[in-house]
């Protein structure tokens, strides 16, 4: 008797299911974006391995993740925000780049040392942005110290890093791993690879930083706190275990911990318009961070909407106090900063840790 394939009983189920819902979710999609203006673009300061130092943030508006088309991850809505078509020209990249350092000019005193280009997708997929205007962008920012670009992990090849290297920056791949629990990654993100293919790409990091001559090369990990189907608990502990193993990958120097937060067209906005739902705690946020304080990375937390009901919160009183000890934090690395911030909702965050259930969530909004 002959034996079906596999892919007949994937057909509506697993990532086939998770993004045939996001398909239809997107389609709800009516906005357009003009092709030679940044999605967004700000100044800031980072900890990176040469200390803490200005940065200058760069969203670029391309033709999107090509993940995220074929339907994506369920909590990322960024792909919203692309060019309609699947790519940008290299003109209106270029269009895009001197938009932001206009920007730049006219509200700092001097250039940032460290430029961070995202697309929300991969900066390195050729895809979205060509080899032409990738080296296009090295030599425009030859001068600065240190970039960081976004990238899956199947685009990280040590040759495409040296177009950086080569030009005298230091370069860090800003990968979205998430999580480092596969299954987690799968079933409850809908992200395609593997923890394996994350150490892959920083061995390929690992590789351009030996042929860089003065300056260097390294990953950075992006996790994901509080997937959906996750209670609280489940994601403070896949968090703590995330960042000690990708900080034990050699060539990984930083693990950023982004708590989900709600986004238009994405599976956890119609989880959470239904009551299914419910943003992580700042108070997980700071337990995760002083869980790691011994690893030997750089760990930080940037949480996106902080105090919105769409965003990381707890009570509303203390949101603001916390998130100031978090980006403290992140400048100093000293978790002893999290012992001046109190508040009497902790009582309900313990209680929700202890008792909340991923089949019964979540406890309280």
């Amino acid at each position: 008797m002959s034996q079906p394939s596999p892919e007949v009983y994937e057909q509506g189920k697993g990532m086939d299911a998770h993004n045939q819902v996001m398909r239809g979710i997107r389609a709800e999609k009516d906005k357009h974006y003009d092709p030679h203006e940044p999605t967004r673009v700000w100044l800031d300061e980072d900890n990176t391995p040469d200390g803490v130092v200005r940065s200058l943030t760069i969203i670029l508006n391309t033709g999107g993740c090509r993940w995220a088309r074929a339907g994506g991850c369920t909590m990322c809505g960024y792909v919203a925000e692309s060019v309609e078509g699947g790519s940008v020209a290299h003109d209106a990249l270029m269009d895009q780049i001197d938009v932001c350092l206009e920007h730049e000019a006219e509200n700092a005193a001097e250039p940032a040392d460290l430029i961070k280009i995202y697309t929300s997708g991969s900066f390195l997929d050729e895809r979205e942005v060509g080899a032409e205007t990738r080296q296009a962008i090295a030599d425009t920012f030859a001068d600065r110290d240190r970039i960081v670009v976004e990238s899956l992990p199947d685009f990280v090849d040590r040759e495409t890093i040296a177009d950086f290297t080569d030009v005298g920056l230091s370069t860090d791949v800003a990968i979205g791993l998430e999580t480092a629990t596969d299954r987690v990654r799968h079933d409850c993100v809908n992200k395609y690879f593997d923890f394996a293919d994350f150490e892959a790409a920083c061995a390929e990091s690992r590789a351009a930083d030996r042929a860089a001559d003065g300056v260097d090369a390294g990953v950075k990990a992006y996790l994901l706190l509080k997937p959906p189907f996750l209670s609280e608990s489940e994601a403070i502990d896949d968090m703590v275990s995330s960042v000690r193993r990708c900080a034990a990958v050699d060539g990984c120097h930083t693990v950023s911990i982004n708590p989900t937060n709600v986004q238009r067209y994405t599976m956890v906005d119609e989880l959470f318009f239904q009551g299914g739902y419910r943003p992580p705690w700042l108070w997980s946020v700071a337990a995760v961070l002083e869980a790691t304080t011994d690893v030997d990375a750089i760990v930080v937390s940037d949480p996106v909407g902080h105090g919105s009901d769409r965003g990381p919160h707890n009570c509303g009183e203390c949101d603001d106090r916390v998130q100031k000890a978090i980006k403290d934090f992140d400048r100093r690395q000293d978790p002893s900063v999290f012992e001046q911030v109190r508040c009497e909702c902790e009582t309900t965050w313990d209680y929700v840790v202890d008792a909340e259930t991923s089949y019964g969530m979540p406890l309280s909004r």
